[in-house]
């Protein structure tokens, strides 16, 4: 699957900086599963100054930018040009405009907003692989990591990098779908299997660097148009550096 087109492009723009009329503009359904980015950010809340946050797969930018309200530097990295370009536009001058599909080839234009009193400078987007990340990325308070695992070819060489980015007492926190599909990751390659879990595989990657804290659901929507909406429950972890 390719997130360099216009569909997935618009699609995100509007998942990330959409209002929920725009999203979901029905009286009944999710509402609980809007505002997905924001909801990922406010789980990383920092109040250690001059902290640093580094979130892997940012996508077009939205929880990176929430990032900045408590950290004083916040690097996005992923791998699609087209994400990190909208990312690095929104914070050039705080807005972008995308089109969503309403049915057929009828769109609908919107612009997506940086909300106000982030201070857009102290985020830096960049594209990169999470399989082979820059070596002087330095250390970090925070790793984000939203909706990656089950979409990288090796996720457990990403794994292996994490104690080479948390500072001791530092946090990382997923949030992963489990959908694993081989179009992805090679089936010898999932962090699950018939007799286990996706969390199961994670303690196995990270016990001896790192202490599960903390584990809940969260459900996230993403518009396709009108009419159709990907619903998905999103499982999350929240683990600290212990050595």
């Amino acid at each position: 699957m390719s997130y360099e087109t216009d569909q997935f492009l618009n699609e995100y723009l509007l998942f990330h900086y959409g209002a929920a009329a725009e999203i979901l503009p029905y009286a009944f359904g999710p509402h609980e599963a809007l505002n997905f980015p924001v909801r990922c950010a406010e789980l990383c809340l920092n109040e250690t100054p001059n902290a640093r946050a580094l979130e892997i797969g940012c996508a077009v930018g939205r929880a990176s930018f929430e990032l900045a309200r408590s950290y004083q530097e916040v690097i996005g990295i992923d791998f699609s040009k087209r994400f990190i370009d909208a990312a690095n536009t929104l914070k050039e001058s705080g807005q972008l405009s995308y089109r969503r599909i309403e049915e057929g080839a009828r769109l609908t234009s919107s612009v997506a907003k940086v909300p106000e009193g982030i201070e857009r400078h102290r985020v830096q987007f960049e594209t990169g692989d999470a399989l082979n990340l820059r070596e002087d990325l330095g250390k970090f308070d925070l790793v984000l990591a939203a909706n990656l695992l089950c979409r990288l070819p090796e996720p457990a060489q990403f794994l292996a990098r994490l104690p080479d980015l948390v500072k001791p007492g530092g946090r990382v926190v997923f949030t992963t779908p489990c959908t694993w599909l081989e179009e992805f990751t090679p089936r010898s390659h999932w962090l699950c299997d018939e007799n286990s879990t996706t969390l199961d595989g994670l303690h196995r990657h990270l016990d001896g660097h790192f202490s599960l804290q903390k584990t809940l659901d969260l459900p996230f929507l993403i518009r396709e148009h009108a009419r159709k909406f990907q619903w998905t429950v999103a499982q999350t972890s929240l683990w600290i550096r212990t050595s």
